[in-house]
Order: C-alpha cells, then sequence, then structure tokens
C-alpha cells in the first residue's frame, strides 16, 4: 500500500505528529529503546513544552496499547491484507488520539493523510482516510473477542499484551493473578525513595519533603523506604544534591533488606550498575566494610561512583568486571547476582519490553544459570548468595535457583524472614519470594537466598 520507502530524515517543521512517528518507527521498526529514541528525538525538535508532551504521550501510549489498536485496525481490512509498517503506525497513531487523547476526529484523520503525503506515502492516503472514516462512522465501537470463548486473546487484546505473555503468566500464576498483573500495567509506578540513613533519619526526610509540598509517606514494611508523589524531576527535590536519598524501587529495597549485610562484612553486588542495590547494602552496613560493585562497561561503573559520591558513601568500590570473569574463590560474607533478565516485572515503567521477541527471553536462564553459578565461588563457607531478577517469569527465576541447589551440594536453602505486612501470593519455597505489582504496588520482582555449608 506504500509505493516506496518513507525516508525517516525528511526535512520538515518541527511538526509533533511527524517526531512521534520517527520515534516509533524507530523502536518498533529497528528495535530502539524509547526512552533513549524519544529523548534524542526531543531535543532534535526543539519542540515548545506543550508540543514535547504531546509526543511523549502518543509515543508511549502507542507502545503500550499496540495489541489494542492493531486489533482496530484489522477488523476494517481484509484477511492476509499486508500493511507497509510506516502505514500502520501512521494509523496507530490515528487511532490512539481518537479513543485515548480526545483529539477530534477530523484533525486525526487529516493529520494522518498530510503525514503520509510528507513521507510520500501517495498510494497509501485514500486506504488511511477511507479506514479511519469507516472508524468514525461505526461510533469509533471497539469490539473485544468473546471473553468465554477466547480468553487469553481477550485479554491481549483487553489490556495490549503479546498473547505469548499472556499465556506465560496464566500457565505460572493463574487466571486471576495474570489479569491482576495486566490491570496493573495500565497505572503510573509509584516513586520510592530510599533515605540514606548515614546521614538523615526518614522522619526527617519526610517531614522535609512535605514542607515544601510533596506528597512523602514512609513505608510501615521497610525502614527507610519513603513513597513520594507525583513530582517531576525528582533531582531538584530538597536533599537529593546533598546525597539525603536516591530513587530505589521498594522491591529492590527489600530485596536488600533480605541480604542483611552486617557492617563491616566483605559484599559482592556482581550485576550492579546504576548502584541502587550497592547504595542500599552500604546505608544497611553503616557504610562500615567492603562492598565490590561490579559492571561489565565503564560508563555503568562510573554511575555507581557518581552515585556513590553524592551520597557519601566511602565502602563501595565501583569495579569494572565481567560476572563470568576471574574472581577470587571464597572471599565475601554476602554475593548479590541480580542477574541481566528479561524485565517483565517493570513493563509499567519501560512499556517496550512487551516488544521483546519471545525467542530472546528464552535463552536468558542459561546466561542466569552460568552467572550465578560463577558467582556463587566467591561466597565463603557461611556466607550467602542472593539471586534476585526484576521479572515475572518462573523459568527465569525459581527454576534459577532450584536448578542452582540441585548441582551444588555445598549450597543450602536459607529461609527469608517475611516482614510484617508481607506475603506470598503463589505456592513457593520459603528460601524465594515472588512480589506482584498489584498486592503491593511495587515492581514485579524475585528474591531467593542459599547458604554456603559450613
Amino acid at each position: 500500500m506504500a509505493d516506496s520507502k518513507n525516508n525517516l530524515n525528511t526535512k520538515s517543521s518541527p511538526n509533533p505528529r511527524m517526531t512521534a512517528f520517527r520515534v516509533l518507527m524507530r523502536v518498533q521498526g529497528e528495535g530502539g529503546y524509547s526512552n533513549i529514541a524519544l529523548s534524542e528525538a526531543l531535543e532534535a525538535s526543539h519542540s515548545e513544552p506543550r508540543d514535547r508532551a504531546f509526543i511523549t504521550r502518543l509515543v508511549y501510549g502507542v507502545l503500550e496499547k499496540t495489541e489494542y489498536l492493531d486489533h482496530v485496525i484489522s477488523s476494517y481490512v481484509k484477511t492476509g491484507s499486508r500493511i507497509e509498517p510506516e502505514v500502520r503506525c501512521l494509523l496507530r497513531m490515528a487511532v490512539y488520539q481518537m479513543v485515548f487523547m480526545n483529539t477530534p476526529d477530523s484533525a486525526a484523520v487529516n493529520e494522518s493523510v498530510n503525514l503520509a503525503k510528507r513521507l510520500k506515502l501517495f498510494r497509501a492516503t485514500g486506504f488511511i482516510n477511507g479506514l479511519l472514516r469507516s472508524f468514525i462512522r461505526d461510533g469509533r465501537e471497539v469490539r473485544l473477542p468473546d471473553r468465554k470463548k477466547q480468553p487469553e486473546k481477550y485479554l491481549s487484546i483487553r489490556y495490549s499484551c503479546p498473547l505469548w505473555l499472556v499465556r506465560l503468566w496464566r500457565e505460572s500464576y493463574g487466571n486471576e493473578i495474570c489479569e491482576r498483573i495486566l490491570e496493573s500495567l495500565e497505572g503510573r509506578p509509584p516513586i520510592f525513595l530510599r533515605v540514606n540513613t548515614t546521614r538523615v533519619s526518614t522522619r526527617e526526610l519526610v517531614d522535609r519533603l512535605n514542607k515544601v509540598g510533596v506528597q512523602a509517606t514512609a513505608t510501615e514494611t521497610i525502614p527507610g523506604c519513603v513513597c513520594i508523589g507525583e513530582t517531576g524531576d525528582v533531582t531538584v527535590l530538597p536533599g537529593f544534591a546533598e546525597g539525603l536519598f536516591h530513587v530505589q524501587d521498594a522491591s529492590s529495597q527489600l530485596c536488600c533488606a533480605v541480604a542483611s549485610p552486617a557492617g563491616g562484612s566483605v559484599v559482592y553486588d556482581v550485576c550492579a550498575a546504576p548502584g541502587g542495590k550497592s547504595f542500599t547494602m552500604a546505608e544497611l552496613m553503616s557504610d562500615k566494610g567492603k562492598i565490590i560493585s561490579c559492571d561489565l562497561y565503564p560508563h555503568r561503573v562510573a554511575l555507581i561512583a557518581d552515585g556513590a559520591g553524592r551520597l557519601r558513601l566511602h565502602c563501595i568500590e565501583p569495579t569494572v568486571r565481567d560476572a563470568l570473569g576471574e574472581c577470587q574463590p571464597e572471599c565475601a560474607n554476602l554475593v548479590l547476582c541480580d542477574a541481566p533478565c528479561s524485565g517483565l516485572g517493570i513493563i509499567r515503567r519501560k512499556p517496550d519490553i512487551k516488544r521483546k521477541p519471545q525467542e530472546e527471553i528464552q535463552e536468558l536462564p542459561d546466561l542466569q544459570y552460568r552467572i550465578l553459578e560463577h558467582s556463587s565461588r566467591m561466597v565463603k563457607k557461611g556466607g550467602r548468595l542472593i539471586y534476585s531478577t526484576c521479572t515475572l517469569n518462573p523459568a527465569e527465576n525459581l527454576s534459577v535457583i532450584a536448578r542452582f541447589l540441585d548441582h551444588h551440594s555445598e549450597f543450602e536453602p536459607c529461609a527469608i524472614r517475611l516482614p510484617d505486612g508481607i506475603r506470598r501470593a503463589i505456592d513457593e519455597p520459603d528460601y524465594a519470594l515472588t512480589l506482584f505489582p498489584h498486592i503491593f504496588n511495587t515492581d514485579g520482582f524475585f528474591i531467593s537466598s542459599v547458604r554456603r555449608k559450613e
């Protein structure tokens, strides 16, 4: 339906819809990261604040609602018809504006047709115009699949989630938890702060934030954890420049609480960047002892160093190190292995995670196991090994740590003591804990703990 590939570098005035289109094509067509693509495009466009807000909402909205939007589009296309990626992107943008942004129908249609012309998609203009006007004539009614006859397809389209991921969560956690996870993806995630308890008390920080109009509340389940309301750029909040807190989800803070490193101990954080867990553990240790905070890439290790410097934490040693590289045997009291994962627990923060190929995710458990096995060599006798991820996928979580225990008799399970107010939502062993967004409003997260035998 297009007579040529569009030129994404077409010179034009800073049209917000064109900017959004280019970002979406970069993300959905080339596999780019949405936050990076959007940030670069906004900087290059020199857009006004109102246009920047429009572009941001449109880009993230289309990414979040892709299955829903494609369902609308496919209902007006003959089965088997192929729509060029550029044309499909324009249609997704138009339908999203009409359904979710209250954009006048005429504006959504006319702007989409004009964009097609500017992109030299001349043969597609009639198709775009006709499809969108048919949708308008039908009252913009969206008919979802029958929930009883096609439950997985219904959930996939209703919550705009890939069908394979709906199936994974239904099979892993059951129908109810699956739908609650999907519901949670539609909400805005909370912002949690970790109080730098080496420099200020939780009460003092909460009072200081409240005085400037920031809604801040200390959580009851995790000492030193504060939840704040929408506030914009957290780096301008009082106390940030002074190093009185860092941003860290409650799930990661709980992971550090489970690790519970003792002051004066030696800790390895093997996949540490940007350093949040290292910072929290240093605070739990009263900045006494040593935390070797590792990452493969120097620029990411620099983020750890910068954060530790701002927080004035001195026991952290930022280190460039491959998680599968050489290591000193039995040198640490505690090793935290927060392994690279699919990120299925943080989709509401990064909606393009849903667009990862399923095949890519299926390859992760073997890598995670290798990193965990390699990291375990550094644990002293009597020391502990924490394995965690920010994903909701048993193959990356319990299966990895269970496989490790099966093959390493020198380690034994170490029961996790749950704080008051935290309960398990699924049947799992006492050395493992899965956190679900719909229960505690945290990221989806997995924590497990084992100990090297004396």
